[in-house]
């Protein structure tokens, strides 16, 4: 096809602003619909039928809308519950989910001691276990359910001060030191973790790898996408932002919205133009 494809990036909040950086870093001549579901915001300690009934509503009224080619879950709760159902009830839309990057984390570290840093929902469910036991099994990992990190990220892109204590509390059961060795890399299984990642560097005790998944997410849609659209030269990636609600963002976040996205078209591009 001629024109640019539309990828809807789809998040309980504004965690999916990660991935957005990566997609639009791996495919800048893609158009860009931003869906943050702050009616339903946070899915970590909803029940599992409610995060279900949540999302597929909310992305069939979005799909209807606005007429993606892809759809990126950017949310690792809402995609280890309801990826089945979308691809079930769309089986013409690719979607591509979000997982916690805990193959890539075992693979890098040294220590053997790494740690998964998730919502208290990710850390509860088989689908975690069973990655660590697939990808894992030779490492010691500590699964550490945050309860108060998403708020603390949105809290922050909404132009919010946050208290480097309250985070600092947060990540401290990440560490761990035994037996000559420390933890030395910490997925981040929730897209919101990396909006924070300049505290969590400072404010942690030594130096780790964070394992952010984005950019693996944005490769995979551009796989899913590229056989209809290949890369076009470089063009500023259209964007559109909107609240599940309806609601109007405030100008503080499309303030740092901006500045994200100003960001993105000084950095390196990830693919060549065509």
């Amino acid at each position: 096809m001629n024109r640019a494809p539309r990828i809807l990036v789809f998040d309980s909040g504004l965690g999916g602003l990660t991935v957005f950086r990566a997609l639009a870093a791996q495919r800048p001549d893609a158009d860009y619909v931003y869906a943050a579901d702050d009616l339903g915001f946070p899915y970590g300690l909803k029940s599992e039928e409610d995060v279900k009934a949540l999302v597929l509503s909310a992305v069939e009224r979005l799909i209807a809308d606005h007429a993606p080619d892809c759809v990126v879950i950017a949310c690792n709760t809402a995609s280890t519950l309801v990826l089945p159902l979308l691809r079930a009830r769309w089986p013409e839309i690719p979607f591509v989910g979000t997982v916690p990057a805990i193959k890539p984390a075992a693979e890098l570290s040294q220590s053997r001691l790494i740690s998964v840093l998730a919502t208290p929902g990710t850390v509860a469910r088989d689908y975690t276990r069973d990655l660590i036991e697939k990808f894992a099994s030779a490492c010691e990992v500590a699964l550490v359910g945050s309860t108060h990190l998403a708020e603390l990220a949105e809290a922050y892109m909404q132009g919010e001060s946050v208290a480097d204590d309250a985070i600092a509390r947060e990540i401290a059961p990440c560490f761990a030191s035994h037996d000559g060795r420390r933890t030395d890399a910490v997925v981040l299984a929730c897209t919101h973790y990396p909006l924070l990642q300049d505290f969590f560097t400072r404010l942690a005790p030594w130096p780790v790898r964070w394992i952010d998944p984005a950019p693996a997410i944005a490769r995979r849609a551009d796989q899913v996408l590229s056989d209809r659209f290949p890369a076009h030269a470089v063009r500023d990636a259209g964007f559109t932002f909107v609240f599940t609600s309806g609601a109007a963002p405030a100008p503080r976040l499309l303030k740092t919205i901006d500045i994200l996205r100003q960001k993105i078209a000084r950095e390196p591009r990830a693919r060549a133009s065509g």
